[in-house]
């Protein structure tokens, strides 16, 4: 066998090992790019109308947000349920202390329901806060603004879409 043959066998190894390194480093690169770091903040952190809108520090922050908020929510129903259950005045003999001992599980009971369906709601907002869609308006995609998210964290549409939404409420239960 010729000498530039084994030369050009050698080149041609030395070339393969090349494009085999350079495929692991895409490999392990494309591992890199998938697995995200999580963006850290620290606790008196507050968004800014400076930083770029909906940013990776912004969705922490409200995603944290509505965590604490959901913790708290639950953990007042789940006292109020059992402190419910305890105060039973329902067999008393006088019949005022029954009515009162109702009207008072009444409206315990909505203001329990009112807290699940705001639980649920902020359920759905950290469904969109991972969905990317978190802090746009779903009518018309346009930033809701950092002021309103930060009044109400669960808020769907922009001033505008929220007040047009309310308004066709309102006429379909007028009819």
């Amino acid at each position: 066998m010729p000498k530039t043959t084994k030369i050009k066998k050698k080149v041609t190894k030395i070339k393969q090992k090349k494009v085999n390194k350079t495929k692991e480093i895409k490999k392990v690169n494309k591992f890199k790019e998938t697995k995200k770091i999580p963006t850290k903040i620290s606790k008196n952190y507050i968004p800014k109308d400076t930083e770029k809108y909906m940013c990776e520090k912004h969705r922490v922050f409200f995603r944290i947000k509505l965590h604490e908020w959901r913790k708290e929510l639950v953990k007042a129903n789940n006292e109020a349920l059992y402190n419910g259950s305890l105060d039973d005045n329902s067999i008393s003999a006088d019949i005022v202390d029954q009515a009162s001992s109702y009207t008072d599980k009444n409206v315990e009971m909505k203001a329990i329901n009112r807290q699940i369906k705001l639980i649920s709601e902020i359920d759905k907002a950290l469904m969109r806060i991972k969905d990317n869609t978190y802090g746009f308006c779903l009518d018309t995609a346009e930033p809701i603004g950092l002021k309103r998210l930060m009044a109400r964290p669960v808020a769907k549409y922009t001033i505008a879409a929220q007040e047009k939404h309310e308004k066709d409420e309102k006429v379909h239960a007028d009819d």
